[in-house]
């Protein structure tokens, strides 16, 4: 893994999202979910609130990393509360 030149934060974001598939998985197999309507426009899952959320953290850490000279950990921050957000009331 030495070539991919894993930096902190490139680290801390893809562990937080392979522990949070498998949090989804166990969460699932315990209790199967409904579809619900919250905020967006279509009736989801929370499966398909959790996808929605791991595109928008995408979209967060690009714009923030291509446009901004802010820290990736603030995209981060904003990714995770975006993320809790969009699966209580999304």
């Amino acid at each position: 893994m030495a070539w991919m030149v894993w930096t902190t934060p490139t680290v801390v974001f893809f562990v937080a999202i392979a522990a949070m598939l498998a949090a989804m998985t166990t969460w699932e197999i315990i209790s199967p979910t409904v579809e619900r309507k919250g905020f967006l426009p279509i009736s989801t899952t929370r499966g398909d609130r959790f996808f929605i959320g791991l595109l928008s953290a995408a979209y967060i850490h690009l714009v923030v990393v291509g446009f901004t000279p802010l820290s990736i950990w603030l995209a981060l921050g904003v990714s995770v509360l975006w993320l809790m957000v969009l699966m209580r009331w999304g």
